[in-house]
């Protein structure tokens, strides 16, 4: 791994909402240790579309993890608007992702017996409703379905919906609590390309709204729509765009 001397670092005038300083992730069995971030330094701007691209086994999925505060470093830290998440205990970070990071998975998870708008009343119950009064929940729900374009569909069950509609309900769901950022581990795996372009297109207006969208993608494609991005290759940035990087020289990577 290459260190701080001859390293490439790439500069961003912008401010950062989270820095990544020197972050290492490594898993250790009784017979070997495995490292599956290396050293990492890089940051995310704030309202931007961040993507961390990379083939299957590069880290990505690891890595944003850690910036949900999921799993913990081996080394280095991981500073959310000068908050450190490594500092904190479980419970305190689990307080803190409940008002401040907003999660969109793959396989959309909704819950199959709850209708849309269901779905999303069900976020703010559990994350203490975003600092609203309970009286004003329904129409904090029906603004995050409105704003993906899912405000005609609030009474439908998710076996009712596409695949598009399903992904909008979940992101629905995850700006329940107005965080300042979402999250996402490849949010359009299982759509087709013009869905997928959708979906991309709203998870760029939602920057618009003062968000923060890290995602995860395997896809080169998806990966140059974003604002900012980091490619990972066994764990180290072998590239990055507009952010603040240390990147790791291909050759030092496979050496």
């Amino acid at each position: 791994m290459s260190d701080m001397h001859t390293a490439t670092r790439y500069h961003l005038n912008a401010p950062a909402l989270i820095q990544v300083e020197h972050l290492t992730r490594s898993v250790t069995t009784r017979t070997q240790q495995t490292t599956l971030l290396h050293d990492l330094t890089f940051d995310v701007p704030a309202q931007s579309l961040f993507a961390i691209n990379g083939p299957s086994g590069s880290g990505k999925s690891t890595l944003l993890n850690m910036l949900a505060g999921i799993d913990q470093p081996t080394k280095g830290r991981v500073i959310f608007a000068g908050y450190e998440l490594k500092a904190q205990s479980e419970n305190a970070l689990a307080r803190w992702r409940g008002h401040n990071v907003g999660i969109i998975f793959q396989f959309f998870q909704l819950i199959p017996t709850l209708t849309a708008f269901e779905n999303v009343l069900l976020a703010l119950e559990l994350g203490g409703g975003g600092g609203l009064r309970r009286k004003d929940w329904r129409g904090r729900a029906r603004v995050c379905l409105d704003t993906v374009e899912m405000g005609a569909f609030t009474q439908r069950l998710p076996a009712e919906l596409s695949g598009g509609q399903q992904q909008r309900v979940a992101i629905a769901r995850a700006l329940a609590n107005d965080p300042p950022v979402l999250i996402a581990d490849e949010p359009t795996g299982n759509l087709d390309s013009v869905t997928a372009h959708s979906i991309f297109q709203t998870l760029t207006n939602l920057t618009h709204q003062k968000k923060t969208v890290i995602y995860v993608t395997h896809n080169p494609q998806f990966a140059s729509l974003a604002s900012a991005r980091i490619d990972l290759l066994d764990g180290q940035i072998v590239h990055a765009d507009g952010t603040t990087a240390i990147i790791t020289p291909l050759k030092e990577v496979h050496s």
